[in-house]
Parts: C-alpha cells; structure tokens; sequence
C-alpha cells in the first residue's frame, strides 16, 4: 500500500490516477481529511498501516504573477520547507522509503559554450541568448543533480518560493531512504491553475525566455518508475528532455487554439516583485537509472493536439441546451 499526501493538488491528482491505472493499492490524503503536518498524527499513521512507499505532492505556490504577501510566504515556508523535513523524520523513524516533489526553480540560467569555453549565462532572456539558443540549441546544456542551486537563500537574490524548495532539499539530504523529483514548469491539456500552459492562456503579455519543461503525466509516470525499478535513492531532474523559448511554445498555441497572449522581449519587462527563474536542466541522470522520457517537443506537439481536439469539441456543443450544436453546411 502507498501513501499519497497533497492528493487535491494538480501533481497530486495526476499521481492517483497513474498509480490508480498500475493497479496500486494507495491511501490518497489531504489536509482536509488528515492533518499530516501534525508530526504525531503522521507518525501514528505510518506506523500503524506500514506503507510499502509514500509520496510527497503537497507544496504551496503562491501567487504566478510574483506579488507574494506576507501571508503566502508563511504557507510556503511551512508547506515547501517545514512539511518535508518532518516527513523526512518521520519516514526515516518508521523506515518507510518516499518521494518527494521539488522543483528546478531553485537555478537560474543555464551553461552555455561559447568561443571554446563553458559558462554559466543566468539571464536566459537576454537577446543573444535567445539567438543563440535558436540557431545552436547544442551549446546550452542544463544543471545536473550535482550542481548547488545557484537561486535560493544561499545564492541571493531569488524570489521566497525557490528558497523554500531548496531550504527543503537542503534539510532531507541523505536523510532515510528518498528520492527527490524535480519537476520543471508542468504542464498538460488540463485546465488546472498549476498548469504552465493555462497559466499562460490567462496572461495579456509574456516575455520571452528558455526553459525545461514536465509533461506533468510523462514526469509523473517517470517518478514511479524510478521507485518500482529500485532506482538507487537521491534526486532526479524529471524534465522532459530539451528546452523551449517561451515564443517558441506561445506560438505553437496560437496555432493550436488561434488565441495566445503577446510574448515581448524580457528586457522590456518591468522589474518584476520579486526575481524570477528561468532554466535548463540536464535530465541525463534519469535516462542512466533505466527511465526514459520522450523529448520535450514530442510532448508538447502532443499536448497541444489534445488540447485542439479538446477545443474543437466544446466548440461543437451547445451550452444553453446542453446538446450538440448543429453541423454548419
């Protein structure tokens, strides 16, 4: 039997349908249900039903647009960083193996060869780069497992939701028997706000930048693989392997859905509330374990066929009677 926490959320749901599909027995929990933040709650409960796996999809977000309140800070701090490391105590207590869901936002930028030399550019939205990335898309290469976040508390500035992820990464670091997934911008053809693709579709104006990205089904699957092959214990970098300028994906959707928010240039952009991460990350680590993931415009071109299909289909059905419309001839 597996627990699942953060069952509500967007990655969390996407999780109880996969292990729902594999034929898992799983126990999906929310705060709703079952305060599992409360260390006793949870230290009781794990040691009573003995959960062959647990996997941590809870986390907090905030607010997209960087207006991050003082409220919202609390709940990230306590949901990204303090939940983590007390699962961590407690799977390691009652010796339950676990996953757990971080994020790439804690890097910026990416290496980049130029002129024989390898550096890290950490402004991925400069012209340049873009250019570059356009015309020499093998220069860029990603941070892999092994490099240090360079956009945390520990590498100012960065905005509060990436210290909170690394803060957590930093405090279950070799603590028990877990894996770390890293997840990068997700997306799917569901409308769900943690959606990188409705986020988007709800935007006037995006500036343009380079990034990975998670088919969040794809990622998710990739998760439990790692764990029912015996991968060994540490973090992955689950992304779909390249990456994608946001011009690149923004005009793959006005194509698709003949709607798209304006991509501008991101030295146009206003400085934002808070600093934002862009980043490439090298997912090489994932393929060495036995998991492989379909490239990223595999996914995407995939994602965005559904999503016509989806439009197409809503298109064709009439609200008000709640019957199909009638053909036009």
């Amino acid at each position: 039997m597996i627990v699942l926490l953060g069952a509500s959320g967007y990655v969390g749901r996407t999780f109880a349908t996969e292990l729902r599909r594999r034929g898992h027995s799983f126990i999906p929990l929310t705060r709703r249900a079952f305060d599992y933040t409360r260390f006793d709650f949870l230290f009781d409960y794990l040691r009573t039903m003995r959960p062959v796996f647990l996997v941590n999809a809870a986390g907090y977000a905030g607010n997209w647009s960087g207006r991050v309140t003082e409220q919202e800070r609390e709940k990230m701090l306590a949901a990204n960083a303090f939940l983590p490391q007390m699962i961590a105590r407690v799977c390691m207590m009652t010796k339950t193996p676990w996953g757990h869901i971080s994020s790439g936002s804690i890097y910026s930028g990416a290496k980049v060869q130029r002129l024989g030399a390898v550096v890290v550019e950490k402004h991925l939205g400069r012209p340049e780069l873009l250019n570059l990335f356009e015309s020499h898309p093998d220069s860029f290469h990603g941070f892999t497992e092994a490099d240090e976040p360079n956009f945390s508390f520990r590498a100012m500035p960065c905005n509060f939701h990436s210290g909170t992820r690394a803060l957590a990464e930093e405090a279950i670091r070799d603590v028990g028997q877990s894996y770390v997934w890293r997840l990068r911008l997700p997306f799917n053809e569901r409308e769900e706000p943690g959606n990188w693709l409705s986020r988007v579709r709800r935007e006037h104006q995006v500036y343009d930048c380079i990034n990975s990205f998670s088919h969040l089904d794809d990622c998710v699957k990739a998760c439990l693989d790692l764990w029912e092959i015996r991968a060994p214990f540490g973090i992955y970098n689950v992304t779909n392997p390249g990456a994608m300028t946001t011009r690149h994906a923004v005009e793959d959707l006005q194509r698709v859905l003949s709607s798209a928010p304006q991509v501008l240039p991101a030295e146009d952009q206003d400085p934002p509330n808070e600093p934002q991460s862009h980043c490439i990350l090298d997912s090489s680590k994932l393929l060495k374990a036995g998991v492989k993931l379909r490239p990223l415009a595999d996914a995407f071109e995939d994602c965005l066929g559904r999503l016509h299909r989806t439009s197409r289909a809503a298109k064709s059905f009439d609200p008000v009677s709640r019957r199909p419309a009638p053909a036009l001839v």
